[in-house]
């Protein structure tokens, strides 16, 4: 079983920065695109950054200059650091990555548990 494991969630100040880190814990062949979602309460579960194996990145508009995504291949990680942080970045942020466990095996969708993000005004 393959398990996302989030932290650096928080509170911080409207203009601060956070930074969210997950790891991909268990036995895999091979992870292709990870990327962050976020869900604020009433509201969809939206993306926020994506990134593929090769490195190329696709963010929200609302993230775009503020959010950068990175991951490192060989540790199985994916960052999330986000710069001048507004209050509507108020929201529970999950990993997610798309994992193949075995050289058989098709991909499968994997989601981290969460972790709380509040930006404060």
């Amino acid at each position: 079983q393959v398990q996302l494991v989030e932290s650096g969630g928080g509170l911080v100040q409207a203009g601060g920065s956070l930074r969210l880190s997950c790891a991909a814990a268990g036995s895999l062949f091979s992870i292709s695109a990870m990327g962050w979602y976020r869900q604020a309460p009433g509201k969809q579960r939206e993306l926020v950054a994506s990134i593929t194996s090769v490195g190329r990145t696709n963010y929200a508009d609302s993230v775009k200059g503020r959010f950068t995504i990175s991951r490192d291949n060989a540790k199985n990680t994916v960052d999330l650091q986000m710069n001048s942080l507004k209050p509507e970045d108020t929201a529970v942020y999950y990993c997610n990555a798309v994992v193949q466990r075995a050289i058989l095996y098709s991909p499968e969708n994997y989601w981290g548990r969460g972790t709380q993000v509040t930006v404060s005004s």
